[in-house]
């Protein structure tokens, strides 16, 4: 069973989207808040409106949300 339940995990991996690397990441969160002008944490709904549209279904929102936060400072 528990080969059976990885054996259709594998197969839906291979359909799925890369995910990005955390460098990856930062890499376009850095561009993205450049792109934006972007300063401060006031601006953060600025960044995430721009950046999620690069990174959907590729990226974790979780770990993008806090890069792009630690970024802003």
């Amino acid at each position: 069973m528990a080969e059976e339940i990885q054996g259709q995990i594998d197969v839906l991996k291979r359909y799925m989207p890369a995910q990005m690397s955390e460098e990856e990441v930062v890499a376009i969160v850095k561009e993205t808040i450049a792109e934006v002008g972007a300063s401060s944490k006031a601006d953060l709904g600025k960044v995430m409106g721009a950046l999620m549209p690069k990174v959907k279904g590729k990226a974790d929102g979780k770990l993008v949300n806090t890069t792009v936060q630690s970024l802003l400072g």
